[in-house]
């Protein structure tokens, strides 16, 4: 086994909770060079993990959205940079359209998909010549990395390897010293996974009187007014500024805990090894959630989010012990695992 091609092209949660696959063929193929085709808006993210050679990327999302030439041009140039390299199997851990196509466009001898009732879009099917088992009993992210483990015939360890390598940034943060961070990532994608700022006031609350310096992250302007009026609730809360993803990473590590929606951002927390606890109210907590047991945990559940005195419970299950995942002021460069 010479090269493979990963294709799980999308979103952020989705694209951090695949990187483990990466550590997983590795170990199984030690010579093996593994690529990886995904939308350009996430292909920083992948390329923070040194085990994948090649990122193929192309602004997918962004020509969907502005039909501009100069990204149709790009489109055009990734096709060219996909089909240079000619691949043992590729692995489409995605399955729908768009991931399907590029699995059908890549050179390779065995392409895996889903079984026809595990794609997300039936119509993928035409992509593959070979085909992942039955969906296992398990969560999405573990069943990724068992999918693949069946159909390449390895054993994988049950501990998931990020592998994650911040790059510095260039520019200071001024993350401030001192006081443990707890980030509180309130916004999410859809308004029916929000939390209540009146609940988000009363944590920030319950968490200063513990020590903590809450910091309000947030990516758009009503987010931003969202940030305000949570901050108004929690004296001495920071707003921070618009930040990068990567800058939001580095923010993250220096923090203690992270607290936050079903969103791509608190994924990356679990990743980065934070004291974590993420918040359900309109998806599958048991599919689409983080756990690991004195450091993760999903509370709520698809239509029933949580309430306060979970959520502080919750808390208090992954604060009570000594943290595993390392100093946060260790060095921002420092290989997450």
């Amino acid at each position: 086994m010479k090269r493979i091609l990963i294709v799980k092209v999308t979103s952020l949660g989705d694209i951090v909770e695949t990187l483990p696959v990466v550590a997983d063929l590795r170990r199984a193929f030690p010579s093996v060079k593994v690529d990886w085709a995904a939308d350009a808006a996430f292909a920083d993210i992948i390329r923070w993990n040194p085990g994948v050679d090649r990122v193929l990327s192309a602004p997918l999302r962004k020509f969907k959205k502005a039909r501009n030439w100069n990204d149709l041009k790009d489109i055009a140039a990734s096709i060219s940079e996909l089909r240079a390299e000619k691949y043992d199997v590729i692995v489409d851990i995605h399955g729908v359209y768009k991931s399907a196509i590029i699995a059908f466009i890549a050179r390779g001898r065995r392409r895996f998909g889903y079984l026809n009732k595990d794609l997300g879009e039936r119509g993928a099917a035409f992509a593959y010549n070979a085909r992942f088992g039955p969906r296992p009993l398990t969560d999405a992210w573990r069943g990724m990395r068992v999918s693949v483990a069946e159909a390449l015939g390895y054993r994988f360890d049950e501990t998931p390897d990020y592998n994650i390598q911040l790059p510095a940034l260039a520019r200071d943060l001024n993350i401030p010293r001192g006081a443990p961070i707890a980030m509180l990532f309130h916004a999410t994608s859809a308004d029916v996974k929000k939390w209540p700022k009146e609940h988000w006031g009363e944590v920030g609350r319950w968490l200063t009187a513990r020590g903590y310096t809450i910091a309000l992250p947030w990516g758009t302007e009503r987010e931003q007014g969202e940030a305000q009026a949570i901050a108004a609730l929690v004296p001495g809360a920071i707003v921070l500024p618009k930040l990068s993803v990567l800058e939001c990473a580095h923010w993250i590590r220096a923090s203690e805990l992270v607290v936050g929606a079903d969103t791509g951002l608190v994924h990356l927390a679990h990743a980065l090894q934070r004291r974590t606890v993420m918040l359900f109210a309109a998806t599958s907590r048991e599919h689409f959630g983080v756990n690991d047991p004195g450091r993760s945990v999903s509370v709520g559940e698809d239509g029933a989010p949580p309430d306060v005195p979970q959520v502080l419970a919750a808390i208090e299950s992954v604060t009570s012990g000594p943290s595993r995942a390392g100093s946060p002021s260790s060095e921002s460069g420092a290989m997450i695992r």
